[in-house]
């Protein structure tokens, strides 16, 4: 019941927020819906004009039964409803589909007659009580019916456009059914400035007192410990207004719901009908808000008192002038930001003369990142004694919803650990082509973005595979939000792919750098969190590992290699990637190919590039000389560690190609 709880108290927390009308929680008792048909009247009931609507979705007035309804013959909405609901005269133009309007001629007669009516509503009644609703339509050229006065199936007209309504309904085999347009109705009154029942305010109320007013019997809920009238069927459409899964249902009397524990479903759990209503309100309103998607997944986090957050799963988007304008902290511990974040005057960053990459930029991602959840979202607003929730959902059939994760947290605790994944998991991370061609830089340093872990896992067969991309996602997510080890399957999965550099074509390059980074990224946290062994985001000369070292001299031979390339003018791939993956499983003995595969190259740029030959042998021999003899002479595979210090390596001369250019040439 927790989520409930929670879920209603941000519907109470939200009603405080200045928000505009659009970005408000939608009122109880009520339910989204796609309109396709729009009606003006007066408020004598008399027919002015329609229209047809392009994919709007309105807010229309639902009974309990109604706004989850489903089989074979469904409750009517009180107010907007389909053609079949809301038209008398729907048979006698040959509707196809069952006529219901009975039943909601009744609803609506209910509420006009009730101490709770509203203008509009009975404005509604008297028109549709005329019966010619489809008569009004198909004179006014929205609906379509044939010489005998039938409506029609498809459009047959090839000389003539097909109208607009029939583009926007569902079509069944080829043919479109009519009855199936919901109408939604404006009523123009004198001096009332929103004719459009389903933004009038004062009618929402309205029907919100009828709805709850003839609730049913009072009972304890469970949520607010207090007598109110109990739910009997909880709402639907919670990720999107074609969602039929519900996360609680309890219909199956003639199964295994309840029955052998129970005598009905309120004995197991007991919710009123106005906390229900305005729990999933919220959570709707929330994944429309702020939740992260993947196909049926939804994943959000939210403060229950409202304040916009970091999403676990949302790339901060950190732009390079950030980099330019913030300079790196040190010394701060993990819990530093429970001090610094909530803080309501934060500390005034320091302004560089330059970036200086020999740093550890980790460190100084980490410092900037704070100032992001400080400066870009509400976490100054935040006290220590808040609640953040984070919620997963999925559904394996269309019917029902389960909550895949749930946590509380305290504010400094959630935005600490998320802190601690986007520090711990820093590295350099390649920007893709459509970035690039907007102005990015090429190299960004940050935690690598969920679709960018789940590619570098898995490739393109993530595409595809929609199970196997929720399951990597719910995997990840207890490792942002609660600061677990990264799962050491993923790490190596991720790691051998990253070495398989020679299944990447010559054009697909900025693909494996970007699983590099990501590989590297990876394992950088795995270590931080599972062997307590921490890297800097920069090249470790101290740094005497072994893997570190075999990765540092692989880096080297292929600039070498790629460089004298480029002088020939010749685009293929080297040796040293062509034999990454071999080097990985045997160091040693691919060494000594990769060594004499280096020969030609050095004699070639001998008499032309000298410098640049002095100073690449003199990195190796630096290298070389800090392996242990024994270590070095193993052909034990490499770990993971040898991407930190292959990308370390690349980096860094990447950094210094102009400058050494600059002095060959001189």
């Amino acid at each position: 019941m927790s989520w409930l709880t929670r879920l209603y108290q941000t519907y109470e927390a939200a009603q405080a927020l200045d928000l505009p009308q659009s970005e408000q929680i939608m009122p109880i008792c009520h339910t989204p819906q796609n309109a396709h048909i729009h009606i003006t009247i007066n408020e004598q009931g008399e027919f002015l004009r329609a229209s047809v609507l392009e994919k709007t979705q309105i807010i229309l007035p639902a009974t309990e039964e109604s706004a989850g309804r489903a089989g074979s013959k469904p409750p009517p909405h009180p107010l907007c409803d389909k053609l079949q609901y809301v038209a008398a005269d729907y048979k006698a133009y040959g509707g196809a589909k069952p006529s219901f309007y009975d039943k909601y001629c009744q609803l609506l007669d209910s509420w006009v007659s009730s101490s709770f009516t509203h203008l509009k509503a009975r404005a509604v009644y008297r028109y549709i009580r005329k019966g010619r609703v489809m008569a009004d339509l198909i004179a006014a050229g929205i609906c379509f019916a044939d010489d005998d006065e039938q409506l029609l199936t498809s459009w047959q007209d090839s000389e003539q456009p097909q109208p607009l309504l029939f583009k926007m309904l569902p079509k069944e085999k080829g043919h479109i059914e009519q009855g199936s347009a919901l109408v939604c109705w404006s009523v123009e009154c004198v001096g009332d400035k929103c004719p459009e029942t389903w933004k009038d305010r004062s009618l929402q109320q309205a029907w919100i007192d009828f709805d709850i007013h003839n609730g049913g019997s009072a009972e304890l809920c469970l949520v607010t410990g207090k007598e109110a009238a109990a739910a009997v069927n909880h709402p639907a459409k919670i990720r999107h207004t074609g969602d039929k899964a519900k996360l609680i249902s309890s219909n199956d009397k003639s199964g295994y719901t309840f029955r052998g524990r129970f005598f009905d479903s309120h004995q197991a759990a007991n919710v009123s009908f106005e906390v229900t209503q305005k729990a999933h309100n919220t959570l709707r309103w929330l994944i429309e808000r702020q939740g992260y998607r993947n196909g049926e997944q939804v994943i959000v986090a939210w403060a229950v008192k409202g304040s916009l957050i970091l999403q676990p799963m949302e790339d901060p988007e950190l732009e390079e002038q950030d980099y330019d304008t913030f300079e790196a902290g040190w010394g701060w511990g993990d819990d530093d930001l429970a001090a610094q974040v909530i803080s309501s005057s934060p500390d005034t960053p320091e302004v560089p003369d330059r970036v200086e990459h020999t740093r550890d930029l980790g460190q100084r991602f980490g410092h900037l990142f704070r100032h992001k959840l400080k400066g870009s979202h509400s976490a100054v607003s935040l006290t220590v004694t808040d609640t953040i929730v984070v919620m997963g959902l999925d559904s394996a059939t269309p019917g029902r919803m389960g909550i895949t994760y749930y946590r509380d947290f305290l504010s400094y605790e959630y935005l600490s650990n998320l802190e601690a994944w986007h520090r711990d998991c820093a590295w350099w991370q390649r920007a893709s082509k459509e970035k690039q061609e907007a102005g990015k830089p090429k190299w960004y340093r940050c935690a690598p973005s969920t679709w960018a872990i789940l590619q570098a896992v898995y490739g393109d067969i993530i595409k595809s595979n929609e199970s196997l991309k929720k399951n990597l996602s719910e995997r990840l997510l207890p490792c942002i939000t609660e600061r677990r080890s990264i799962p050491v399957d993923m790490m190596r999965r991720a790691t051998q792919r990253a070495a398989q550099r020679h299944s990447f074509k010559i054009d697909e390059q900025w693909q494996w750098e970007q699983n590099l980074g990501v590989a590297c990224a990876l394992y950088r946290g795995y270590a931080i969190r599972q062997l307590g062994r921490k890297y800097a985001m920069a090249l470790e000369t101290d740094n005497h590992s072994r893997d570190y070292l075999y990765g540092r001299l692989l880096a080297i031979a292929e600039n070498v290699e790629q460089f004298a390339l480029d002088k020939a003018g010749e685009k293929r791939l080297t040796n040293a990637a062509r034999l990454m993956q071999r080097f990985a499983d045997r160091p040693f003995s691919t060494w000594k190919t990769i060594e004499l595969s280096l020969q030609p190259y050095w004699h070639r740029l001998q008499g032309t590039y000298g410098g640049f030959v002095y100073n690449r042998k003199k990195a190796l021999d630096e290298v070389l000389g800090a392996f242990d003899s024994e270590s070095f002479s193993s052909d034990k595979a490499l770990s993971a560690e040898f991407l930190l210090g292959f990308h370390s390596q690349r980096l860094e001369l990447m950094v210094k190609k102009a400058e050494t250019e600059l002095t060959e040439q001189e």
